[in-house]
């Protein structure tokens, strides 16, 4: 496994969690490709920020458990761990938000190139995850 690709997975899920977005943003290339969990592909920085910000003002969520694996070549990385939320703000077609609290499994792959996120895709159960807030 590519140390370097499962160090850059490390930074970005540290960033993630410590709330440092400047950071977090950082660690993604200009062109980054954002497969959003049961919706559409995003591509680029800027949808990234605008995607982020609406899930920071919705949501407070910390990942723990984590398991990072990387391909030899460290162009292929991959993550499992443990969604610790909570439900801050209604977000739109989903229900409606009063604090509550959830635990959800989740996975995400990513594309790196040039010592960067290139393509990040997020999968965890949304029908768990609307059972869980109550939906």
């Amino acid at each position: 496994m590519n140390q370097d690709s499962i160090k850059l997975v490390e930074q970005y899920y540290a960033a993630f969690n410590s709330a440092d977005m400047d950071t977090f943003l950082s660690l993604l290339t200009d062109d980054v490709i954002h497969d959003i969990n049961q919706g559409k592909r995003e591509i680029g920085k800027a949808a990234f920020t605008q995607f982020m910000a609406c899930m920071n003002h919705n949501y407070k969520e910390q990942l723990v458990d984590m398991v990072i694996m990387a391909s030899a070549d460290g162009s292929r990385a991959a993550a499992e761990f443990v969604v610790l939320g909570e439900y801050l703000q209604s977000d739109e077609g989903l229900p409606a938000a009063n604090g509550q609290t959830y635990r959800l499994p989740a996975g995400a792959f990513f594309d790196i190139r040039d010592g960067k996120v290139a393509r990040i895709t997020n999968y965890y159960n949304l029908q768990d995850w609307i059972a869980q807030v109550g939906g």
